[in-house]
């Protein structure tokens, strides 16, 4: 078992970072597009700092399905199919972590998030405005064949996981933003339980500082919650929208500096 050995400034500086991207990613997500570079930027090494920073998102995603379970603002008929496929997807992506360098996927991502940002702006009434009638078969397959495709992201590093099935299930399910937000944080429970259990038996995972980020998040993502109930779906798109570009643009300056390797 691993234990945390960062200086106390490091560590409560990780804890103040880990504690307020947890009252916001409530509702947009994307918390390891923050988290995890601060990790390495404190010399966490890479696999390690996957692992510990998902075992903190576990606690996050219960904290903040919470508030959502008690309101019943979740579809509950559809999880068990929701929760099954992540189960399966999350598995094979946290096998991928042991073989591919997550650093390697950083572009693609922050494509993916200007490509939400404006499918969101564009579609600005999906999430905000009720539409009537349930969505077509076409439609519900897809849902649950992005829920498996995003699964296998989700369990291997989750970065933007929640934020693309966030929309996804906006657009597939024709679910509120509320509704999306509240069931993608109980799926998302179970993407990180199947991670945290495979990183676990490789002993990659610093329990003490992952309990410490943990119940942080735990108690970020209560508050979260707790504050997205309280918000109409105009504003929860409006905060959606802004944080997701700003992600986008920082992952695509952060590649930008990094050094090309010469062939």
């Amino acid at each position: 078992m691993l234990t945390a050995s960062l200086p106390i400034p490091q560590l409560l500086l990780l804890i103040a970072v880990f504690f307020g991207t947890s009252l916001i990613s409530v509702v947009t997500g994307s918390t390891s597009l923050i988290t995890v570079p601060v990790m390495l930027q404190m010399g966490i090494e890479p696999r390690t700092a996957i692992a510990t920073n998902m075992f903190a998102l576990l606690l996050l995603s219960v904290g903040g399905a919470l508030p959502f379970l008690k309101s019943q603002r979740i579809d509950r008929q559809r999880l068990p199919g929701l929760i099954s496929l992540t189960l399966a997807g999350s598995i094979l992506g946290a096998l991928l972590v042991l073989v591919i360098p997550a650093t390697s996927i950083a572009p693609l991502i922050s494509g993916f998030m200007l490509m939400i940002a404006l499918f969101s702006l564009l579609n600005w009434n999906a999430g905000i405005k009720p539409v009537s009638g349930e969505p077509s078969r076409l439609a519900k397959l897809a849902g649950y064949a992005v829920t498996f495709g995003l699964g296998i992201y989700g369990g291997f590093f989750s970065g933007g996981y929640v934020t693309m099935l966030t929309v996804a299930y906006i657009t597939l399910f024709r679910m509120s933003f509320v509704e999306a937000i509240g069931i993608t944080k109980l799926v998302n429970v179970f993407s990180c339980l199947v991670a945290v259990v495979i990183f676990a038996t490789q002993g990659i995972l610093d329990y003490q500082l992952g309990f410490i980020l943990g119940i942080t998040m735990f108690v970020g993502g209560v508050m979260g919650g707790q504050f997205a109930l309280r918000l109409d779906d105009v504003w929860l798109k409006c905060i959606f929208i802004v944080t997701v570009v700003g992600l986008a643009v920082k992952l695509i300056l952060v590649h930008d500096r990094v050094p090309k390797q010469s062939n």
